[in-house]
């Protein structure tokens, strides 16, 4: 006797033969999958590295509790790549921007120098730069003029002279200042205490604050580079300056304390190093004083 097979019994025993084929490709992915994944662990590599400092006193000092970051990048080159989004302030071009003399502006660029103050400032200026640059000629007579307890030259020149016989009073106005330049020449601690009249001129402060400013936006740029599109790893050293990485891909890193200097004692140091990952080993640095960036006495 034939058997009739219904409309519904034909559907099932057709999506049970789906699922039987959805399943056994499922579980097919999942074991491609795992070998996949145990191939990978089986190709990564470790790191095991050592933080240590010679202190002053001549012990190796651990570096404990640290943070080190595992870069795919140096950080002396992501620094570089920081300063092409954030770039350094150029002093030239705020020097440009400054409303003095036109003489102190190429006085500044020449020594590369904005703060108009303190003794090694003083020392800088040159008797022809004392006649040359306007502010500095003008506080530097101004201040002698109102000392009584110097006699400076005296000059043979009036304001009359300037509309009257503009030349002759150039004349006396440049003899004059001949005459001043030898007297610095003869008290040249007749400078000190300069500064004190360029307060008012002076854009040293607001270049420092400038600098700050574009320091902390480049930070930012090298920290937000650092630790999100070059990172591959960090970790803390422990007790005895000891740190371990594990299933890292086969590849060349830079161990790396970012910014952040480490301390033994007085000493300051801060490491950018090579190291290379191989499949399947254990790689081992030490880091030192040798292999660090910065050394100590650079470093206060």
């Amino acid at each position: 006797m034939k058997l009739r097979t219904t409309a519904s019994e034909s559907i099932c025993g057709s999506a049970s033969i789906v699922a039987m084929k959805l399943t056994s490709r499922i579980f097919l992915l999942a074991v491609l999958l795992g070998v996949c994944a145990g191939a990978s662990r089986a190709q990564a590599g470790s790191i095991q590295f050592d933080a240590h400092i010679r202190a002053s006193g001549g012990a190796d000092e651990p570096v404990r509790g640290a943070n080190f970051y595992l870069l795919r990048k140096s950080y002396a080159d992501i620094e570089a790549e920081a300063k092409t989004v954030v770039p350094p302030v150029k002093m030239d071009d705020f020097i440009d921007k400054l409303d003095v003399s036109k003489e102190l502006k190429v006085w500044m660029k020449k020594n590369k120098r904005v703060h108009l103050s303190g003794e090694d400032f003083i020392k800088l200026i040159t008797p022809d730069d004392m006649i040359i640059v306007p502010e500095f000629y003008k506080d530097y007579v101004d201040r002698l003029q109102g000392d009584q307890t110097v006699t400076i030259p005296k000059p043979k020149y009036n304001d009359k002279d300037k509309d009257k016989d503009p030349t002759k009073y150039e004349e006396l106005l440049a003899e004059y200042k001949k005459a001043i330049k030898q007297f610095l020449i003869a008290n040249p601690t007749s400078s000190q205490g300069l500064d004190l009249g360029l307060e008012e001129v002076d854009p040293g402060h607001k270049w420092d604050v400038m600098v700050t400013k574009n320091k902390g936006a480049l930070d930012r740029e090298v920290t937000a580079l650092a630790e999100g599109k070059y990172l591959a790893a960090r970790t803390q050293s422990d007790l005895d300056g000891r740190g371990y990485f594990r299933g890292i891909p086969a590849g060349t890193y830079w161990l790396s304390t970012l910014d952040v200097d480490e301390l033994a004692g007085e000493d300051h140091e801060r490491w950018d190093a090579p190291l290379v990952v191989a499949a399947s080993r254990e790689t081992y640095i030490s880091l030192s004083n040798i292999n660090a960036v910065q050394a100590s006495a650079t470093n206060p």
